[in-house]
């Protein structure tokens, strides 16, 4: 027993990821609004997009809308921001419970914290997705999980992003205070326009294209209309998003450190809450 406890001070410790990942299970146990927010946009979104692809595709008969481009799409854009937002919300739980300091002053290390909210954000996205997946299916015909190998490499790219992302905004609330707490809900979309998740890259100016070829989500989503219209798995697209991903994560890593640090020795931690 002595090792174990010697283990969990001086290493990695699951016992301590373990315990903060029920800690947010309590949290979305005990509140149903928790529960239903996280099921509630991404289903009003899946019917919007779906009775708009419903129409394009009767009025126009064009392929790429029958295919289920615009379902796909949007599921795979709300698997990208889910997973951020995932993540960034069971860190902003600490801020507001003005927990935050504590928690960093506790034996947990600065890792254990970020696996923990990874595992949250998995969580979470399950909660908000699986539902809505299915109703795609049931509703409009559109089955993801037919996508095959597909399904999983468009999914792992898009939530490694969505962790970059948030851990760099999870930093910068730290380091900023609740001044910085909007940009858990809107910093994604700035990457809507740019990662041509409704439309080819090709729709973009030609200035913006090598701007857009920079961001991993840009692969995914033409990998998807590769995939739906020419029946293609293009590897290659999800091997180059995966390479970009690592690099942003690792930066997105140390980024988050030297927040962290710089919020501790500006004393930030402990005059943050409500």
């Amino acid at each position: 027993m002595s090792a174990i406890i010697h283990s969990d001070r001086g290493g990695f410790s699951i016992r301590r990821v373990g315990a903060l990942v029920l800690r947010y299970t309590y949290l979305l146990r005990s509140s149903w609004p928790r529960l239903l927010e996280l099921v509630y946009w991404p289903t009003v979104q899946m019917l919007t997009w779906g009775f708009i692809q419903l129409y394009v595709a009767n009025t126009s008969g064009r392929a790429a809308f029958a295919a289920g481009t615009l379902i796909g799409a949007m599921l795979l854009w709300d698997v990208l921001f889910r997973s951020q937002l995932g993540f960034s919300v069971s860190f902003l739980e600490e801020i507001w419970a003005r927990n935050i300091g504590n928690l960093l002053m506790s034996p947990m290390r600065p890792s254990e914290f970020i696996v923990a909210l990874i595992v949250m954000s998995v969580v979470r996205l399950a909660i908000g997705l699986g539902p809505v997946a299915l109703m795609a299916t049931w509703f409009f015909g559109f089955n993801y999980f037919a996508l095959g190998m597909g399904a999983l490499l468009f999914f792992a790219n898009l939530v490694l992003t969505g962790w970059a992302v948030g851990l760099v905004v999870s930093g910068l609330v730290m380091r900023h205070g609740l001044g910085a707490e909007s940009l858990a809900w809107t910093v994604m979309f700035v990457l809507l326009p740019l990662t041509s998740v409704y439309y080819p890259v090709t729709v973009l100016p030609a200035w913006l294209q090598p701007v857009s070829w920079c961001l991993p989500p840009t692969y995914v989503f033409e990998g998807l209309r590769a995939l739906l219209i020419d029946h293609q798995l293009r590897l290659d697209l999800m091997a180059e998003a995966f390479l970009l991903n690592i690099g942003y994560f690792a930066a997105a890593i140390f980024a988050f450190r030297v927040l962290l640090e710089q919020a501790r020795e500006g004393g930030s931690l402990m005059q943050m809450g409500e």
